[in-house]
This record gives structure tokens, sequence and C-alpha cells, in this order.
């Protein structure tokens, strides 16, 4: 007998437990209807992930019990029906004047109104953007349920990566895997989850169905790429990626060893790193103000390549109607640079407006006339052109509603080529975890595609062939403070990101000036990070949970 099996590959909110528990009654209601027995919802699908430290609240573990109940209320008139919640289960305080009470990360099977089976997650990590042991209890058992004479062993997420948890489903009789996910974006992540999945699979001998989450939440990102794997670790069914669906996976016995065969409707190709990064970009964008209540977005628009990829990026994701462009030009702007952010704004419908911020910044240079007497001009006067602009587009936000979204890139974040409280100011920070070498490709890229159907060719060529300048001086250029970007971004990635030290990069050819420059730059500039805005996270290490330097910090490798 044929057991179809569906992933609610679903975009869950935080906190929202009513809403959350409506997702997962309409998707079992629609899987069933199309003939599926079980349904997998992703890991803490009822409370949203990561829910932090509302975990340690009372109230919202109490929450979470009762949306439990309700879907299992709710689903009682479904004959047969298997539907595996993820949820937290257990005391929700910690304090040192009282006991603690243990807290799980579990997988429920509810049936009929009735809970059928019940796992708690055992592996709990504790890395990246994960801290689940300040929340969660490890357990200790394996967890198997049966429908329709298949027996299916639970694990949830990081279970997976491990041998043991799968060794345990298989000694209780388990004859497929069943991982409950909400393992966060970076470039590439799919393919790994895959490999790993796959050892897994050829290691204990088991088939394996992979339910993840899709959506956006603050920084991290979840792209859904639900997955599943036959017993020799060959991919049978891919979700597509960033998209909320049912996708469905058949199970049939198979006449020859027993093994469980798996198919299912189609497996969705691999894309390009510029479209995963592309869509990953949109959906945090889209999601972060549309479950925070943003009515709109407003970004200084320079002429520059970073902010005419954010405006290309927010119109993919929210429409031209809601964002609002301003270009503010100093004495310094070039004419070019009007020019082009016009150009970029008519191309891509949005409202645009024009704010010179010459008689402000004189102002501000005439009030502290008597201060800076004697004085050279320096970084000073930059500065302040830049909060000149952060203040107007705080202002306009102030009196619309609409979040600013900051345009800086993880090179300039890495190196503090960047103004507090200048063009930091803002509400997300929506390319802050991207360096400057992919921003000239992702620019490139959405010039070539256009996915949402938003605009043909949205960048001027020349915004992405010009010389980035903060035009903040004359004849300004990045290049004339930092080293070059492809060199930049080199050290970046592989200091930063991959904690390699400063003798390995020069002993594979990078000049030590370079290094060290590079280097002392991003330890000097920790204090500007803690400052900025929230931000996408799409790499495997990014400035902010990623990353917990210490801002007063004597040591130097």
């Amino acid at each position: 007998m044929t057991l179809q099996i569906c992933i609610a590959q679903l975009n869950f909110i935080v906190g929202d437990m009513a809403g959350n528990a409506r997702k997962v009654i309409d998707a079992a209601r629609t899987a069933y209807e199309q003939g599926a027995r079980v349904l997998i919802t992703p890991e803490l699908s009822l409370c949203g992930y990561a829910a932090e430290d509302l975990l340690l609240r009372p109230a919202f573990i109490d929450a979470c019990d009762d949306a439990l109940k309700t879907v299992a209320r709710e689903l009682l008139g479904l004959k047969g029906m298997h539907v595996v919640v993820g949820h937290p289960e257990g005391g929700g305080i910690q304090s040192k004047s009282v006991a603690i009470t243990q807290r799980f990360n579990r997988a429920t099977v509810l049936s009929e109104g009735q809970t059928i089976a019940s796992y708690a997650k055992q592996e709990l990590p504790n890395y990246q953007v994960f801290d689940e042991r300040r929340y969660f209890t490890p357990g200790q058992e394996a967890c198997v349920f049966e429908v329709a004479g298949v027996k299916m062993g639970l694990l949830i997420c990081e279970d997976a990566w491990f041998e043991k948890p799968a060794s345990m489903a298989r000694k209780a009789g388990a004859q497929l895997l069943v991982v409950l996910n909400a393992s966060p974006f970076h470039v590439g992540k799919g393919l790994e989850r895959e490999v790993q999945m796959a050892e897994r699979v050829r290691e204990c001998g088991l088939p394996l169905i992979y339910a993840h989450l899709v959506g956006g939440q603050d920084e991290v990102i979840f792209e859904g790429r639900s997955f599943a794997l036959n017993a020799a670790g060959e991919v049978v069914a891919r979700a597509p990626a960033f998209k909320a669906c049912l996708p469905c996976i058949q199970v049939n016995p198979s006449p020859k060893n027993g093994i469980l065969n798996l198919t299912g409707h189609g497996i969705s190709a691999e894309a390009a790193w510029e479209a995963d990064l592309w869509h990953a970009l949109v959906l945090g964008i889209r999601d972060y103000l549309g479950k925070n209540g943003f009515p709109g977005a407003i970004l200084g628009l320079s002429g520059g390549i970073d902010s005419a990829l954010v405006l290309a990026l927010a119109v993919d994701a929210l429409g031209a109607e809601n964002i609002h462009a301003v270009m503010m030009p100093s004495p310094y702007t070039a004419d070019i640079s009007w020019i082009d952010a016009r150009e970029m704004a008519k191309r891509m419908g949005v409202r645009y407006d024009e704010i010179s911020i010459a008689p402000l910044f004189e102002s501000f240079k005439s009030a502290l006339s008597g201060q800076f007497k004697g004085l050279a001009e320096d970084t000073t006067e930059e500065n302040i052109q830049a909060r000149v602009r952060g203040t107007l587009l705080m202002a306009l936000s102030n009196k619309t509603g609409a979040i600013v979204l900051t345009t800086g890139n993880k090179s300039e974040m890495a190196t503090g080529y960047c103004t507090l409280y200048g063009d930091m100011a803002g509400g997300f920070a929506v390319i802050k975890d991207v360096v400057k070498t992919q921003v000239f490709k992702l620019a490139e890229w959405r010039n070539q595609h256009d996915p949402y159907g938003s605009c043909q060719n949205p960048i001027p060529e020349r915004i992405i062939t010009r010389p980035p300048s903060a035009e903040l001086r004359a004849d300004q250029t990045d290049q004339d403070s930092l080293p070059p970007y492809e060199v930049l971004d080199a050290i970046v990635q592989r200091y930063m990101e991959n904690d390699e030290g400063i003798n390995a990069l020069v002993a594979d050819g990078f000049d030590r000036a370079d290094v060290e420059k590079v280097t002392r730059l991003i330890k000097l500039n920790e204090y500007k990070r803690r400052q900025s805005p929230v931000g996408i996270r799409v790499t495997h290490r990014s400035f902010g949970k990623d990353w917990r330097y210490p801002i007063t910090n004597r040591f130097r490798a």
C-alpha cells in the first residue's frame, strides 16, 4: 500500500501561535484531501523559530500548549491522518530562586485528537546563530510511529547531523527517517544539507524525508528546499526554494528487499549562487517589513552601486509603490550621480525626491567654526555630511512610518568605512553580510534577470562600472583608503568568516601590509558594528550573533 506524506514547507511567525496553528490545520486538511495521511511540519513550527528568550516565559509555553490542543481538536475528524507538529514543551522559568523545570524541543504526532507519539531533540546546537542549550534539555529516547505499515523514526534538525540519533531510531524499528528542520540559510547551505543527509542515509541504510521551514526571522532566512532521499542517498524529491508549498512524497515498500522506495512529484533544479542570494535578500526584506508592520521603505539613493542594489532588491520585495528613494546631493556630488540616480528611479517606477544637504552642511560648519578654529578639514566634515543625510532620512521615516533601509555592505562594515549615526542610521541593513565584490556580481545578475517581473535591466551600466566613491570630498574613491576590493574581500572572508590567521594569509601571497591593515580595522571598528541596524545573514558567519568579540580588547595576533 502506498503511503503519501506531505511536508508543510510554510512561513511561520515567531509568537503567533494562533496563526501558526491555523496554518498547520489548513495544510493538514489540504494534504488529507489530496490523499496524504501524514503531514510533517518544520521544527518548532507552532511557536516559530527562533523564539529565543520568549521560551523562558511561562505564558509563552502555555500558549504553545494551547495551540497544540487546538490543532488536535480541529483535526479530530480526519480519519487516519497523522500530523507531526514541532513545538516547545516544559517549564518556562529559569532563575536562581525557582527550581529549574526541564524544557524540550519536541515533535509530537497527533491523530484523530490524540497524541500518538512524541520525541525530544537530542542534539542541541550551540554555535553560530544557535543557542539551544540555553533553552532546552536534550532528549534521550528514540521515537518511532507507524502509519499504513510504515515505521517512521523522528529526528529534529541537528539530530540528523550525528550518527547516534539515527542509529537509535533504526534499532527501535524505523524504516524511514523523518527530520523536522529550522536550518538557517547561507549561500551553499542547501547542497551542504543534502550531502550530509546522504551520508547519514548511507550510514544507517534508511531513506529520509527532510521537512524545512521557509521565511525570514530578523537576521536569519530559511529557504525551504525540503527534500527526500532514497536508501542509496539519492535525491528523489526537492521542493522549490524560498516558496511556501506542500510537496508530497510517496512511500512504497520495495517488493525485493523490504527497503522502502520513495518517489516525489519533482526535483527543483539547483540555482546559481547569485539567484539564491537574491531570493534570500528579497525574502528577508519582505518578511522583516511585513511581519513587523512597516508600510514601506525609504532609502538614500546616491547614484552608487550599493544603494542601487538595495533599491532593486526593495522593489522586488515590496513593489515600487511602497518605496521612496531620496537623493541628497552635497557640494561633492558628481553630476553623473544625479543623472544615474534619477534614471534608476525612473526605470524602477519609485517615488523619487532630491533634497540638497549643502545649506545644512554649511550651517553645521558655521555653528562649529569657533570650536574648529585653526583646525584643518578632515573626516569630521565628511562625517557631518553623512549625518545630515541620516537625520533627513530618519525624519521622513518618523513622519511616514516607512523604515529606512541602510545600504552599507560587509566590506564597509568590516573595516569601518561607514559613518556612525550617518549612513549607518536606519532600521534594516539589507546587504550588511554581502561583500563588495558580490555586490557588483549581484547587480550584473539582476540586470540580466527579472525574477519578480519588476523591471528589466534596472541598474544603469555606469553605476556598475564607475569607481565606487562616498563623494564626501573632492575626487574621492573608496580605494584611496582601502585595498582593492578583490583583496579586501578575500581577507575579510578568510580572516573573519573562516578564522584563518594573519601568517597563513601572508604565506598564501597576500601583502602583509594589506592583511595587517584590514585585520586592524576589523578589530578597531567593533564599537561601530554593535550600533548598526539588524540585517540579513547570508554567510555562515555574519557580524552579529555569529561574531561575538569584545569591544575593549588588547589582544593582537
